[in-house]
This record gives C-alpha cells, sequence and structure tokens, in this order.
C-alpha cells in the first residue's frame, strides 16, 4: 500500500495505473516491433557517453595487450563475486587467452589468476568501452552495460544470472552481437570457445556495429528525449491525452467478464426459447396424432 498526496491509501497497481509517461530504459535497436501506449518512451542508453581518457595505471595496462586487445569482465553492481570453484575456472580460462582481461571482482583472489587479469574494485566501464583495444565484453546481461557495450560497439559473451538478464542477452543472441553461456553447466573451454568466437569471428562485430547504428540514428538522443518529456509533463500538468482509458476499469471490465457474461446470459436464454418452443410444438402436434393413429389401428 502506498499513501496519495490526499492521504488516502492506495495499492501499487492504482499508483502505476495513474502514470502519465512511461520512460523506458530500453530502444528498438534491441526491442522487437509490438503495440505499445502513446505514453511508453524508449530512452535505452540514455547514461551512455563519448569515453574519456583512463586513468594512467590502467592505460598503461591495456597498452600492454598489444595488438590482442582487451577484455572487460563484470557482473555489474550487485554481485561482486562468485563461489571459489567458479571463480577458479572463470580464471583459468583467462589464462588460455593472448587478451588481457580487465575484471571487476572485490572477493578473495583466485588461486588460477594469471598475469594477464587484473581485478579491480572498480572500473570505468564506459571508457574502457571506448578505448580502440577493447575487443569483448564478458557480462552478467544488465541494462546499463548491455547498453554501453551497444553505443561503443563492443560484442558480447553474456552469462545472465537472474532478472532481466536472460532476457537482455537472449535478444543479443538473436541479433547476432552475443554468445550466452550457463552459469550452472559452463566450463572454461566453454569460456574460451565463446571469448575467441566473438573476438575472431568478425560477424559478431559487425551485427553490434549495426545495432550501434541504429542506437546512435536518433532525432534526439535518449537522455534529451527524457528531459523532454519530463519537462512535458510538467508543463501540461500531466499527459492524461496520452493515457489508455483502460486504467479506469474494474478488473472485471479490463478482462471482458462483464461483456461475455451478457453474451453467456443471451445464448442460455435463445437456448432456453428454442428448447421451450420445440417441445411446445412437439406436445401440440406431434404427441396428438400419435394416439389418433393407434386409435385407429386397433379399431381396424
Amino acid at each position: 500500500m502506498s499513501v496519495n498526496v490526499t492521504g488516502k491509501a492506495t495499492t501499487v497497481c492504482e499508483t502505476i495505473g495513474k502514470v502519465d509517461i512511461w520512460l523506458i530504459r530500453t530502444y528498438w535497436d534491441l526491442e522487437f516491433p509490438r503495440p505499445l501506449m502513446p505514453n511508453f518512451k524508449f530512452v535505452g542508453g540514455l547514461h551512455c557517453k563519448p569515453a574519456k581518457p583512463l586513468p594512467k595505471d590502467l592505460e598503461e595496462f591495456v597498452q600492454s595487450s598489444g595488438d590482442h586487445g582487451i577484455v572487460v569482465f563484470s557482473l555489474g553492481t550487485l554481485v561482486n563475486n562468485l563461489t571459489m570453484d567458479k571463480t577458479n575456472m572463470i580464471a583459468s580460462a583467462f589464462a588460455q587467452i593472448p587478451q588481457k582481461v580487465v575484471w571487476r571482482y572485490s572477493g578473495k583472489t583466485p588461486e588460477t589468476l594469471s598475469p594477464n587479469t587484473k581485478l579491480y574494485n572498480w572500473i570505468p566501464q564506459n571508457d574502457l568501452f571506448g578505448h580502440p583495444k577493447m575487443k569483448a565484453f564478458f557480462s552478467h546481461g544488465g541494462t546499463n552495460g548491455l547498453y554501453e557495450a551497444v553505443y561503443h560497439g563492443v560484442p558480447m559473451v553474456g552469462l545472465p544470472l537472474f532478472a532481466d538478464q536472460p532476457d537482455n542477452l537472449n535478444h543479443m543472441k538473436s541479433k547476432g552481437a552475443a554468445v550466452v553461456l550457463d552459469i550452472n553447466t559452463m566450463t572454461s573451454k566453454d569460456l574460451v570457445d565463446a571469448l575467441n568466437t566473438v573476438i575472431y569471428n568478425t560477424t559478431y562485430k559487425e551485427s553490434m556495429m549495426k545495432l550501434s547504428r541504429i542506437h546512435h540514428d536518433q532525432p534526439m538522443k535518449p537522455l534529451d528525449q527524457a528531459v523532454f518529456w519530463i519537462e512535458f509533463v510538467m508543463r501540461n500538468k500531466g499527459a492524461k491525452h496520452l493515457r489508455v482509458q483502460a486504467h479506469e476499469l474494474t478488473w472485471y471490465q479490463y478482462y471482458l467478464l462483464d461483456v461475455m457474461a451478457f453474451l453467456l446470459t443471451v445464448f442460455t436464454l435463445c437456448v432456453f426459447i428454442f428448447m421451450k418452443t420445440c417441445r411446445f410444438l412437439y406436445c401440440k402436434y406431434f404427441r396428438r396424432t400419435v394416439p389418433d393413429r393407434r386409435a385407429k389401428n386397433k379399431k381396424e
């Protein structure tokens, strides 16, 4: 339950139903076409921006990768570490690739960590993605990191964990820009093969660059669009003209249960009248003639 400005208690559904504008943090570069209401505005990637220079120590590590480039691994802000078995397995996979690996990780140092992998509590992810030596992003599939990869055209290896992550990465996979692994069955070989696939199979980079071009080819930047619609609602004291009136219906009206009940009643009434009519005609004509014929036969 929540309380509105008048002090009256309302449900979450009632509060959501009163929203004038929805700012959706995806865009049609990854979304599939589907019917939506006019108060749904897509602003995916509003946090993305051109890359800035890296800190000196990180720049030196990135430059040390030579022509092989770098791989960035991050599980976002909600997951800082994994079980030691999974961590050692991932670290041993990184040891088998020629790229340098920038790993955002705050847990215990893996026993199989190799010199080509460096651990950081925090990384300037957007700036790394815009670096010329960036080759692949190994990610859990969070929306923010996913759109930074799209913004800069970085192919991905996905490791979804929960929430919207499997759906996000399946979108990327269907677009030909990512390889998706299963956290429960993944082996070091699977990870190495996936990284080599997205790095050396140029179709993944080409697919991601196509998504990036679509993302950038908008009449207004996502952040500017978000600001515009927020100010639009403020200027017009709402956007009721964009809200569908279905929010004003009761649940049985929304699902047309009242209409179905009416139609069912009419149908039942028609069947009842038809049956009564048939019974009346049968009693009036057929039951009268049958005894007469029997009586006639007996008389003969």
